[in-house]
């Protein structure tokens, strides 16, 4: 339902939100990609974005025509006044470069590291930030750099600049800046209208309106983000017709950007923190300039945080799904995330273990440091739904697991925004803990949750699909409590001979050591290590391998940001021809600890007897592939 017409000036408006919160969620309490062929060049979402605390009661009449100047998502760090002065720009982990001759007269063609991200950036204009807030202190020098070089960008990339894709994707956080560069010239310079020098810096301001309203990204951050922008620019400016338009973008993008679950759109879970943020400062925004936010905001950020707490593992990261980095959960004070954020220091424990969602996650964990400290209890996500799209990867039946007190089964992680071999790899169903065909291509499709059995001391899931090209797919995990572990057996079948590898991806400070049906990792000097055993069923087993920085093919890495790459083992469960089954259990155990094991049968069931740590526990597999603990 779209948004109430503003009326009279001075009245407070209303966002209309026509969305019913009373439906059950059952099971669940609880960053920037193009679409085609546009190359992504996104903004990371990890960069110095703080989450908003919980939007206190609001106990009388919001300002009107108040648009705070927002952060400048860290990128102004590295270029403090005396870089500027120099126009001197420094982005990431690359060296400052000097893009103009230090008059503010800038080339804004160069892209010196040919890195997207880089470009965008440096077209943001958000690396003048400490240059403005020095302005709006008085500092004149400040002003007039930093003027200059804003000018000087305006003048250089006249409207429209959409064929240029770095000023194109950037244009929200640049309108930004226009208006936090507007704010502080007035206080600078301690008056209340604009003097005609800077008429240019409206005139901008209107372009960068007409085109925030021409080129909407749709549905999700990047189109939130331009929302924002735009609403900016009509309290600034007066326009109630920008803030209407905004207004009602916003009021049909949290529809699609948070589900009534929680999950966003984004299938990345660094986005999904993102945009905890991202919506908190929505309704920061609009109250500030008038308008009412209504509940539905308010209640889907709240379903939001719930899911971020389950995303978060025992080391107090969120599990490293789609284009993320390995993040910190933030501990909001005053809901779920605090204990989530603080490992179980602060705030109130969480009451669910457990959390399905239909966006195609899995959150699962042994416990909240109930019986045992938080960081250890083992914690896991598992990957299913819709096909990939904005920040999600070919990730469909994957896995990540944490035990002891660290990372067990990782993945590959997120390599940034260049498109190259490295970010195909870390896109592709070879970066992840599934079993792969090395045939398929690299989208896969829908992935079913067929069904779930969830107990007190273990969680059986099954996942399927079908890859293309006659073959289909199934997994199913089991997930054990005392002893800890994880049995997951994959099936495959096709209408031609394929080559199937299951891939255990494993951090990058472990040694594997390989004998027989089994796979033992551990750190150097650890005292926790990883046993992988590769158990006959159904088909004989192959000889395990195991891939460790390879460059043709890529494999056996893990980023745990953009710009760090670690050599990190992998170990490869294979069979060959039209069908397969590739039965496995991860352990992390002590160090001195031994994992044994027996098979045997029980009716039509397979029963394996596995000791782990002098600990007895058996599992029955069933024709159908059912997974069932039975002592």
């Amino acid at each position: 339902m779209p948004a109430h017409r503003l009326r009279k000036a001075g009245t407070t408006v209303r966002l209309s939100l026509a969305l019913l919160l009373s439906a059950v969620v059952v099971v669940t309490s609880l960053v920037i990609p193009w679409g085609g062929s546009m190359p992504e060049a996104a903004p990371d979402p990890t960069v110095a974005r703080t989450p908003e605390p919980p939007t206190p009661t609001i106990t009388q009449a919001p300002r009107q025509n108040v648009y705070t100047c927002p952060a400048y998502s860290g990128i102004d760090r590295a270029n403090p006044p005396p870089s500027l002065y120099r126009d001197t720009f420094a982005w990431g982990t690359t060296a400052p470069y000097q893009v103009g001759n230090g008059k503010g007269d800038v080339d804004w063609s160069l892209n010196p590291y040919d890195n997207p991200s880089w470009y965008m950036w440096f077209h943001s204009l958000r690396w003048l930030g400490q240059g403005i807030a020095a302005a709006g202190k008085g500092d004149q020098r400040a002003l007039a750099q930093v003027s200059a070089i804003t000018r000087d960008w305006v003048k250089d990339n006249p409207y429209s600049w959409k064929s240029n894709v770095g000023a194109y994707e950037s244009t929200m956080h640049r309108t930004n800046v226009l208006i936090c560069l507007r704010q502080a010239t007035l206080t600078g310079l301690k008056v209340t209208r604009l003097p005609l020098s800077y008429t240019w810096l409206d005139k901008a301001l209107q372009e960068h309106a007409w085109f925030l309203q021409k080129n909407y990204s749709g549905d999700w951050n990047h189109g939130t983000d331009e929302s924002l922008a735009l609403f900016g620019i009509g309290c600034t400016l007066g326009r109630n017709d920008l803030k209407q338009i905004a207004a009602d973008r916003l009021t049909n993008a949290i529809k699609t950007s948070i589900d009534t679950q929680g999950s966003t759109n984004e299938q990345s879970t660094a986005y999904a923190q993102f945009n905890y943020s991202l919506w908190g400062r929505a309704i920061d925004v609009l109250q500030k300039c008038g308008v009412d936010p209504g509940t539905t905001i308010k209640a889907r950020r709240r379903e939001l945080a719930k899911w971020l707490a389950l995303a978060t593992n025992s080391l107090g990261n969120l599990h490293q799904i789609g284009d993320s980095e390995v993040v910190r959960t933030f501990p909001v004070p005053g809901t779920v995330l605090e204990y989530a954020g603080t490992l179980g220091t602060k705030g109130i424990r969480p009451t669910q273990r457990i959390g399905i969602f239909d966006a195609g996650y899995i959150f699962g964990r042994t416990g909240w440091g109930e019986t045992r400290p938080f960081t250890q209890e083992s914690t896991y996500s598992i990957r299913f739904g819709p096909s990939r799209k904005l920040h999600g990867h070919e990730d469909h039946t994957s896995v990540t697991y944490t035990s002891r007190g660290r990372d067990i089964l990782i993945d590959g992680g997120h390599s940034g925004y260049k498109w190259d071999d490295w970010r195909s790899w870390a896109k592709s169903q070879f970066s992840h803990n599934q079993m792969t065909v090395l045939s398929t291509a690299t989208d896969h499709p829908v992935t079913k949750l067929n069904r779930s059995a969830i107990g007190a001391t273990s969680e059986f899931y099954e996942l399927s699909d079908k890859l293309g090209g006659g073959i289909d797919r199934t997994r199913g995990v089991l997930v054990l409590k005392d002893p800890d572990l994880m049995v997951v057996l994959d099936r495959g079948t096709s209408v031609s001979d394929e080559e199937y590898q299951t891939l255990w991806h494993l951090p990058s400070d472990q040694k594997v050591q390989v004998s027989g049906n089994s796979a033992v990792a551990q750190a150097p000097g650890d005292r926790v290590k990883t046993t992988l055993l590769q158990i006959p069923f159904e088909q004989a087993t192959t000889p395990i391998q195991v891939a460790t920085g390879k460059t043709d093919p890529i494999q056996g890495w893990h980023y745990d940001t953009i710009d760090t790459r670690k050599p990190s083992p992998v170990v490869k469960f294979t069979r060959s021809g039209r069908s397969a089954s590739i039965l496995s259990v991860i352990a992390p155990t002590r160090v001195n600890a031994a994992v044994t094991y027996t098979t045997s049968r029980q009716g039509d069931r397979t029963v394996i007897n596995l000791i782990v740590d002098n600990v007895k526990t058996a599992i029955a597999i069933a024709p159908d592939g059912t997974l069932q603990r039975l002592k």
